[in-house]
């Protein structure tokens, strides 16, 4: 797949005191992509789009260079005992984005230069709880592999996970440009994991994102790398022939990665829901959806936040579990399912 190029990029006067802010802007003025100073990312104006479909287009089409200035950790279960963020958004176009009420009308593309002071509040909470193993995931409120050709900044966080040995790293992505994180020396200390779904709703809900064959080869590459691998299918959904498709990809799967590489796999299984506010935000983005969001269909779950999530009723997703579990088990009786949710 192609690289994500920013059609404009916002630049924090702070992150340019950084060598990865400067480093940025000046390969982008020789590109003659528009760089533009900004007192702060909540600031940031001149994104066009007059309609909510217009400005979300081009919001995922600007790039907001900044410092990541909270560096206090948030606890990140059942993935891993907390998170941290290279960055926020990611170029791709997923339409049921689990984001789409965090990140504002325009989810611009945010990447954060001061990675080194990030590491060092990430080796904090390693020491403070050694002697035991501190899990972290890099990827919950982006995709870091998406930017990877613009910053570097998986390699060096990878590289750094490699050296401590009470710290694990645990990355998910949508893309597969994993060529520069081959030759790291990870020590089996990062997880990575690919998100991968059906053909069929790759290509009708996951745009500019990779193809289902670009991800099971990127897997087998990292695979034969010797990164601990795992695969999250997510949102998992019900439509016609689903079974059929979730079969077929889990074939494929086992065929790409070979008998030695599927030793230690995991998966995570995530079955598709949806808040009130989210379908709001999904139907002015992408009025021609045919995403299922038919509330009359699902169970109204409470969350421990005060709002509620619409799920498949208790019944169907029992026979979500139990199917996938049942043909992951029988493709890969070695792996282990982490949790279904």
């Amino acid at each position: 797949m192609k690289f994500f190029t920013p059609t404009r990029i916002y630049f924090e006067p702070q992150a340019l005191e950084y060598p990865l802010g400067k480093q940025i802007y000046e390969y982008y003025t020789k590109e003659n992509i528009p760089l533009i100073i900004t007192p702060s990312h909540n600031r940031v104006t001149g994104i066009p789009g007059k309609t909510p479909q217009a400005g979300y287009r081009e919001a995922k089409r600007t790039l907001v260079v900044g410092v990541k200035k909270n560096l206090t950790l948030d606890t990140c279960r059942p993935s891993a005992d907390y998170q941290f963020s290279l960055g926020t958004s990611c170029p791709g176009g997923c339409q049921y984005c689990y984001l789409a009420t965090t990140l504002g009308r325009k989810p611009y593309i945010r990447v954060y230069v001061n990675i080194d002071e990030i590491l060092e509040a990430v080796e904090k909470y390693i020491n403070k709880n050694s002697p035991k193993i501190t899990s972290f995931e890099a990827a919950s409120t982006s995709d870091p592999l998406a930017v990877e050709h613009i910053t570097g900044s998986l390699q060096k966080t990878i590289a750094f996970f490699g050296r401590q040995q009470n710290g694990r790293l645990r990355v998910v992505s949508k893309f597969s440009a994993v060529d520069g994180l081959l030759m790291v020396k990870h020590n089996s200390h990062t997880k990575f994991r690919f998100s991968i779904n059906t053909d069929f709703i790759i290509k009708s809900y996951e745009a500019n994102t990779a193809t289902f064959q670009e991800r099971l080869n990127a897997a087998g590459k990292m695979a034969r790398a010797g990164y601990p691998l795992g695969f999250i299918i997510a949102p998992l959904f019900i439509y016609e022939g689903w079974r059929k498709d979730y079969r077929e990809l889990l074939r494929l799967l086992a065929e790409e990665l070979g008998p030695a590489a599927r030793r230690g796999l995991t998966f995570e299984l995530i079955s598709h829901r949806f808040t009130a506010r989210a379908k709001k935000i999904i139907m002015e983005r992408f009025p021609r959806t045919t995403l299922e969001m038919d509330e009359t269909k699902r169970k109204l779950k409470w969350g421990k936040y005060g709002y509620g999530k619409y799920m498949y009723p208790p019944e169907q997703l029992e026979k979500l579990k139990s199917y996938m579990i049942r043909e992951i088990t029988t493709v890969f009786p070695e792996a282990e399912i982490e949790y279904f949710t």
